[in-house]
């Protein structure tokens, strides 16, 4: 069965954000009050992988709410944060100005962001944590970055792992089963359902559908090294910030990891690559 282009999914999915923005603003997942309090969002291996931020123009690509973009733009000079949804920036913009901290937010599809911001500006971007999988085209997304960024500048990635979209918990055996595709495959999967990942009612005025394409590890480090960044490390967490399956545990950081006696699996990785040329 053929899709619609990637722009026609594309624009679906900007509506579907633009709807479950006011549910994420209310959830108890983002929990804005701590937020706005100075809670710190990222968790202590991206701030140790990422290091000073005084005195760097950061740039956050796809920030959604701005949660994250916050707690960057605590630490550094100049910070930018970019969503294709109009109802995101807005929240965000609220957010930051709750919080009293300055952050330029952008409305922006992610290929347009060296029209709109210019070329050879960052010394950082940051993005990720479901991210990618809202993008066809992670080819073009790695030279995106590497244009934005200046000679020396750091691309820094937090993903979820994608062996998790394959993965299925069968509860009753206490086992994970492989069940979907790994690699990527080029083509979109539609997802249907009026309801978002955070706690909340359903979602009114939304498409009722989203369109997700899954990228592979080898698929994003090959963007990312052929768009000419230099890759300084790969990392792979058994842990990650939510719960996909039932049974797993929450440790003391907030992050949720299997339960002993199940294997040891990535669930997260990080990424970070420099522009050399």
């Amino acid at each position: 069965m053929s899709q619609p282009d990637p722009e026609q999914m594309m624009s679906v999915n900007r509506q579907h954000w633009d709807a479950a923005t006011p549910i994420h603003v209310a959830s108890r997942f983002y929990n804005l009050d701590a937020v706005r309090q100075g809670a710190q969002t990222l968790a202590d291996f991206e701030l140790e992988e990422l290091g000073p931020l005084s005195g760097l123009d950061v740039l956050h690509l796809q920030c959604h709410i701005g949660t994250d973009t916050l707690s960057l733009a605590r630490e550094a000079e100049h910070t930018v944060g970019l969503d294709f949804s109009g109802e995101s920036i807005a929240a965000a913009r609220i957010l930051a100005a709750e919080t009293g901290v300055a952050v330029e937010y952008v409305q922006a599809d992610v290929y347009d962001a060296t029209d709109v911001l210019g070329a050879a500006r960052f010394d950082l971007v940051y993005t990720g944590k479901g991210a990618l999988v809202w993008l066809p085209d992670i080819d073009r997304w790695a030279r995106i970055v590497h244009a934005l960024l200046k000679p020396g500048g750091v691309l820094y990635l937090v993903e979820f792992h994608p062996l998790i979209w394959s993965m299925v918990l069968d509860a009753a055996a206490g086992v994970l089963r492989l069940e979907n595709d790994y690699l990527a495959t080029g083509r979109a999967v539609e997802v249907r359902g009026d309801f978002t990942y955070t706690d909340g009612p359903p979602i009114v005025g939304g498409p009722g559908r989203t369109y997700e394409w899954n990228h592979d590890l080898g698929e994003v480090v090959t963007a990312v090294a052929t768009a000419g960044l230099r890759i300084e490390s790969l990392r792979e967490i058994d842990s990650l910030p939510w719960c996909p399956w039932p049974g797993m545990v929450k440790g003391v950081d907030g992050w949720w990891r299997l339960p002993d006696g199940m294997p040891r699996l990535p669930l997260t990785y990080s990424l970070r690559a420099v522009r050399t040329t």
